[in-house]
């Protein structure tokens, strides 16, 4: 038995045997790129405002703990613009290795990291999730 196009594998189903979607109407990957990006400027805000604290309740801001500080913020602004590019997430925890080291310049440099961390480990999963989804055809524009 064929189907109308010709071939011989019923409508819905790929060649293997496993079920074909079509890809979702609105690209779900735009809007996760999108929480990515704003959750790497929300960081980049709070490591910021750490800077006070650090300067106060520590022992103080030397040039070294300044420019760690500021630097990893720049570079946190500047991933928010690179969350479209396959080794993002990897960027994105590499910022957090180096956010949750430190706890060199001050505890609650550390603790920031820590908090984050969390954070990137749930959109981790969300991303995992996505996929899947994805996958089985779930999301809304991928079945009649």
């Amino acid at each position: 038995m064929s189907t109308p196009e010709g071939s011989s594998t019923p409508e819905g189903e790929a060649e293997g045997g496993a079920p074909r979607f079509r890809p979702p109407v609105n690209d779900p990957w735009k809007g996760f790129r999108g929480v990515c990006a704003g959750t790497l400027i929300l960081e980049a805000i709070v490591v910021l405002l750490a800077l006070p604290v650090v300067a106060t309740v520590g022992g103080g801001i030397t040039w070294l703990s300044g420019v760690y500080l500021v630097g990893l913020a720049l570079l946190m602004i500047l991933g928010g613009g690179v969350q479209g590019k396959p080794w993002a997430m990897g960027y994105n925890f590499a910022l957090q290795a180096a956010l949750i080291a430190g706890f060199a310049v001050h505890p609650a440099i550390g603790a920031v990291g820590l908090l984050f961390g969390a954070v990137w480990a749930y959109l981790l999963y969300l991303k995992r999730d996505l996929t899947d989804r994805i996958e089985q055809g779930l999301l809304p524009g991928q079945r009649d």
